[in-house]
């Protein structure tokens, strides 16, 4: 899987579980400021994330990346490493 592609499944994720304007959707959008998504809505997030690419979170081992990320580009290499 290419990087843009794993863009275009969270941009569709974004859009249709969060309802974010796909025009304000850039790979340096901060996601909580840019796309206002809340605390709730990061949880959320990493849940559709898990369904979508199949990866399970490691409290332990993934607590401090899921804290750090914070734009689109955050989010997909995030889940490059989880997928490998």
């Amino acid at each position: 899987m290419t990087d843009q592609e794993v863009i275009n499944k969270i941009k569709e994720i974004l859009i249709e579980e969060f309802e974010v304007d796909e025009e304000i959707i850039k790979p340096d959008s901060n996601m909580y400021n840019e796309l206002e998504l809340d605390s709730l809505d990061s949880v959320d997030l990493v849940i559709a994330l898990e369904n979508e690419f199949g990866f399970k979170i490691d409290r332990t081992k993934d607590e401090e990346a899921l804290r750090q990320m914070r734009t689109l580009n955050d989010a997909v290499a995030f889940i490059r490493k989880k997928i490998g």
